[in-house]
């Protein structure tokens, strides 16, 4: 059997990073975390109120009630809510910009439309007229009803037509359908602000609303349009891990998780004029490396490779062999401007969102985006020449992945196996069959960051082998996704770790056991996915054998993620406890209140390999619930 990088060859190598770090005297994630020790109690029980300044108030035994009378509910309440909203306007905030990427796309500028058939199709969901019209006309029509999407006066959110009827008359019912994104971020602001909302149950209610607005909103735009300027995912082979970078090549890092930045810098690092500058400056080329979720968007569209997930973005620059790391937004540590300077590596800022000190700023937007790019790479490859030779340490583990299976591409890939006369081609009855025969179990659906009160990568990667083992098949997004990649679940020689149902299928199909769906905007792509399944096999969302899973979460786009998820009908799996703790009603609404309401709720587990066995359980309660 092939030897897979185990979590054990990770840590060795980010130990042999830190004690350079070390050496240094610079501080890392790991220094810094430390130092943070012991955390907040009030804080971690999310019942420290700090929305006025006749506080902040804290709940205790002797003071159960902040000075407005509110109490640890209404205050934990408000603050997960608040937790849900930072979220949503982030993620949404992104597909706002794609959109306007959209709109700014020419036949003859840098972004173009990749993805024609898609683009008209999603143009006749908001029923924009398509018929005989140049597709650059129909994009700059779709670009705009997508932005209408964040402020529009009245209706409910388009893309909730995608799901399953009972999901949405679920959701009518409980008033919790989004009308439009910002709308529910600023109702939400003024529900939680000093003398409004004090009913949990309603903040919940409205968490869940803001959430859905999340992920069948600005992510889902996010995603499709995404796919429409720069093509929709199809199976493509990269490498996973730090060895992805190079000793000989001007390294390139793009970091974030807007592919508007990393398209262009990809585009331009690729051109011959820019590959020859490298060579004149005794480099055998352009390497372009990616980390978080940024890597994920340029590796399914065009094979770059991925450095690392959320708490190796230190360990890239720690290396010394990075000539310039370019960042657009989310996820991205302030202490990467510092640590930069203490090599010879050049960080580039491109968004006003995300201004960094000890970095250099240079705009990127749609109609600049060329020539910004060509500047960016051009400093990677002045930059080269400052490298020292003795600084640097690149680790040798690397993992080969397969990645970019998009909807369309499961698809086409299960039609792969399935002949053009019987039915159930260009659908997902194949699939539906191999769960009813129980060749494959069930589905989950991993996603989620990497978070330093736990073992960094060992819950995405100990969690997926077991359920692989045990047959159920995987799909995953954001860092989750990349430790699977570095572990080499994304191989196809993953499929000898499964269960022999599961291997058959991954032989048959030939397809790895974990599939890689992209990044965090990205989760609306299972969403769209588990919707279809549910329609086509005729039954609700909340009775697939299907779950969702965040071991390592930490930031407020997973609170976001997780309530659509659950809103959506899906038991979601945590393995970080949500700061709520301090309410026994909130800890109720998030998991069992929530199942009353939408069908589906949260499981928190914080040992690793007990919350795996409550999904396996979780999945054979739904197949005995179903018959089969």
């Amino acid at each position: 059997m092939k030897h897979f990088t185990t979590i054990e060859e990770m840590e060795s190598d980010a130990k042999e990073l830190r004690e350079i770090a070390c050496k240094a005297c610079i501080d890392t994630w790991e220094t810094r975390a430390e130092a943070q020790k012991n955390h907040c109690k009030f804080g971690e029980d999310g019942i420290c109120c700090r929305n006025c300044s006749m506080g902040p108030c804290r709940i205790t035994p002797k003071s159960p009630k902040g000075i407005c009378g509110a109490d640890a509910h209404t205050i934990a309440g408000r603050n997960y809510l608040r937790f849900v909203v930072g979220g949503t306007a982030a993620h949404s905030d992104h597909g706002r910009e794609i959109c306007y990427t959209l709109a700014a796309a020419d036949k003859d500028g840098i972004y173009k439309i990749k993805d024609e058939e898609k683009c008209i199709r999603v143009a006749k969901e908001f029923g924009i007229e398509t018929e005989g019209r140049d597709i650059y006309d129909i994009a700059k029509d779709l670009a705009l009803v997508g932005l209408n999407e964040y402020g529009k006066p009245f209706g409910t959110l388009k893309f909730l037509e995608r799901a399953p009827q009972e999901r949405q008359d679920k959701w009518n019912e409980l008033g919790i359908a989004p009308r439009a994104v910002d709308r529910e971020c600023t109702e939400s602001m003024h529900m939680t602000h000093v003398g409004v909302m004090a009913d949990p149950a309603a903040l919940v209610r409205q968490a869940m609303r803001t959430g859905l607005a999340d992920g069948w909103g600005g992510s889902m735009m996010g995603t499709e349009f995404s796919d429409i300027i720069f093509g929709t995912p199809k199976p493509v082979k990269t490498e996973a891990n730090l060895a992805v970078l190079s000793k000989d090549m001007v390294n390139i890092v793009v970091h974030g998780h807007d592919p508007s930045v990393s398209e262009a810098v990809a585009e331009i690092a690729d051109r011959k004029e820019f590959i020859d500058r490298a060579k004149a400056v005794g480099a055998k080329g352009i390497n372009i490396v990616g980390l978080c979720c940024t890597s994920n968007e340029v590796a399914m569209r065009h094979g770059i490779p991925m450095a690392g997930n959320f708490l190796q973005q230190e360990n890239a620059i720690l290396t010394g062999a990075v000539e310039l790391i370019v960042v657009d937004v989310q996820c991205i540590f302030p202490a990467l401007g510092p640590l930069s300077k203490c090599f010879h590596t050049k960080m580039i800022t491109t968004s006003p969102k995300a201004m960094i000190p000890d970095s250099e700023f240079v705009l990127i937007e749609p109609s600049n985006a060329e020539e910004a790019a060509k500047t960016i790479v051009g400093m990677a490859i002045d930059n080269f020449v400052n490298r020292d030779p003795d600084r640097v340490f690149i680790p040798t583990h690397k993992e080969e992945a397969v990645v970019g299976y998009s909807c369309e591409a499961i698809i086409n890939e299960l039609d792969g196996v399935t002949n053009s006369f019987v039915e159930g081609r260009g659908t997902w009855k194949p699939l539906i069959d191999a769960i009813k025969a129980g060749i494959v179990r069930g589905a989950v659906g991993f996603v989620g960051c990497n978070n330093p009160k736990v073992r960094s990568d060992y819950s995405h990667i100990s969690m997926m082998k077991e359920l692989i083992k045990n047959d159920v098949i995987i799909v995953t997004t954001g860092c989750a996704a990349q430790a699977a990649a570095k572990a080499g679940l994304m191989s196809k020689e993953a499929r000898d770790l499964c269960g022999e149902g599961l291997k058959r299928v991954c032989k048959l199909v030939d397809i790895p056991p974990v599939l890689h769906m992209g990044s965090c905007v990205d989760i609306s792509r299972i969403l769209v996915l588990v919707s279809e399944v549910a329609k086509q096999w005729g039954i609700n969302v909340t009775q697939l054998p299907v779950l969702g899973c965040a071991p390592e979460w930490m930031s407020e786009k997973a609170v976001s993620i997780a309530n659509y998820v659950v809103a959506s009908g899906i038991d979601t799996y945590l393995g970080i406890e949500p700061q709520v703790k301090g309410s026994s009603q909130m800890m109720h609404l998030i998991t069992d209140g929530a199942r009353e309401m939408v069908g589906a709720g949260y499981v928190i587990e914080m040992d690793p390999a007990k919350l795996c066995a409550a999904m396996i359980d979780g999945i054979e309660k739904k197949r005995a619930a179903l018959n089969i």
